[in-house]
């Protein structure tokens, strides 16, 4: 294989094996916060051990997330330093400015927060708790305004053979990287939700701590009720952005070929690469109305596309359908745990199952970013740069050594942390407290 690529591949693996940890870190940094403030206004003593608990899983998920993360950024110099030499001067300064302004603050406060539970005062680590939920969710929008620089490129001037940065207020508001910071967020929030309650569901099907795991479920299904519902509602008008800024990705999507109004929707459909397979129980102007609020709208299709400017169609079909498939299933996982929150010990099947759905939220979100990134293709910046045009001057034999290598790190990091949070699992709140 070329060292195009191996390197899509290696950032590939980096990114979502990273992408585990970080969702989780988003979205239970909030929850644990709001437990602390609980503590704080009702003086009872559960919600102190529920932040403790929950803030240790937190910890070991934290510090992987830091981990893993390390290699994307050399990754910008070591297999893409043709894209950070064309566009460096925006998208570096962004990450420069979520490493800075975001992370370090992010850090610092998990410190605090980690020593300061015998030096301040409940109120006071409560504030602390808040600020390390909202540093790290900075962090996410430094991280999610710099990819949408590269989903929908905007403050740019092209001077001297590259992107220079002339309007930064138009990066910092681009649209497009605010769809996908509420979108990734309602995502962490579901995953954050899905966690408590499948942790708090295992521990109750043993008859384990049920007044503690019982407040916890509660907790639990009412975050991933809120937060499925909305993260659907989000999508709709994500994607009706995704139709007007990246209209070639919404045909991949969809694989839809021909540019027509009343563009149907097809129940039964399987994509090619140069044309559908299969294409049956068609529902006139559905994808219209989906894409653009409107039965009468034109929807672009890939047969109006050159072939090299098409993105690969069969993944990013099948990616979508994971994403809405999992996001269809989610909310009515959370309804039934929250209508029956208060009796759920009466329903032991449903107590095995809500761990085994706690990698529902993980999955749909890891196909979600298949279908930004993969949708975008052939271009690293939508039509401003390909990425064959991005990648550094490297043998293929040079990326393949360094792709088995974090392939072999990060499997070792990954079974560490996930053994260290399988443990604390198992001891449980008593062990935390």
């Amino acid at each position: 294989m070329d060292a195009i690529l191996l390197s899509r591949l290696q950032f590939a693996a980096a990114t979502m094996f990273h992408f585990i940890f970080v969702p989780l870190t988003l979205g239970l940094s909030v929850l644990i916060a709001g437990m602390e403030t609980a503590y704080v206004r009702t003086g009872k003593e559960l919600y102190l051990r529920m932040a403790k608990f929950w803030g240790k899983l937190f910890l070991i998920n934290f510090v992987l997330g830091v981990v893993t993360g390390i290699t994307l950024e050399f990754q910008f110099g070591t297999n893409w330093s043709r894209y950070s030499a064309y566009v460096g001067d925006i998208f570096g300064s962004l990450l420069a400015i979520e490493a800075t302004a975001a992370f370090f603050l992010e850090s610092t406060f998990i410190g605090v927060w980690v020593f300061g539970w015998k030096k301040l005062s409940p109120k006071a680590h409560a504030t602390v708790a808040w600020l390390v939920a909202g540093a790290g969710n900075l962090s996410a929008v430094w991280i999610l305004i710099a990819n949408g620089f590269m989903q929908n490129p905007l403050g740019y001037v092209i001077r001297n053979g590259r992107a220079e940065l002339n309007d930064f207020m138009a990066v910092v508001l681009n649209p497009f990287a605010w769809q996908q910071f509420a979108h990734t967020i309602l995502g962490a929030f579901c995953v954050a939700g899905f966690f408590v309650l499948g942790i708090s569901a295992w521990h109750l099907a043993r008859k384990s701590h049920e007044e503690f795991f019982n407040a916890s479920l509660r907790i639990g299904a009412g975050v991933a009720l809120v937060a499925s519902i909305l993260v659907a509602v989000q999508g709709h008008f994500h994607g009706n952005e995704v139709a007007r800024i990246q209209p070639v990705k919404l045909a991949a999507m969809e694989s839809h070929w021909e540019t027509r109004a009343n563009a149907p929707m097809y129940l039964l459909q399987i994509p090619g690469e140069n044309g559908n397979v299969l294409e049956a129980l068609p529902v006139p102007s559905l994808l219209s109305i989906l894409a653009y609020n409107d039965p009468d709208a034109v929807v672009k299709g890939l047969n109006d596309v050159p072939a090299a400017d098409r993105p690969p169609v069969v993944i990013t079909f099948w990616a979508f359908r994971a994403m809405v498939g999992i996001g269809t299933i989610m909310p009515l996982i959370a309804l039934f745990a929250w209508i029956k929150r208060r009796d759920i010990g009466k329903y032991p099947w449903f107590l095995k199952l809500l761990p085994w759905a706690i990698p529902l939220p993980y999955l749909g979100l890891q196909a979600g970013w298949i279908v930004a990134e993969v949708g975008r293709q052939p271009w690293i910046v939508h039509g401003l740069m390909r990425t064959s045009d991005a990648v550094s001057p490297i043998s293929g034999g040079q990326v393949g050594f360094t792709l088995a290598a974090i392939i072999v790190l990060y499997s070792l990091l990954g079974a560490a942390g996930f053994f260290l949070a399988g443990r604390a699992v198992k001891q449980g709140p008593d062990a935390a407290h």
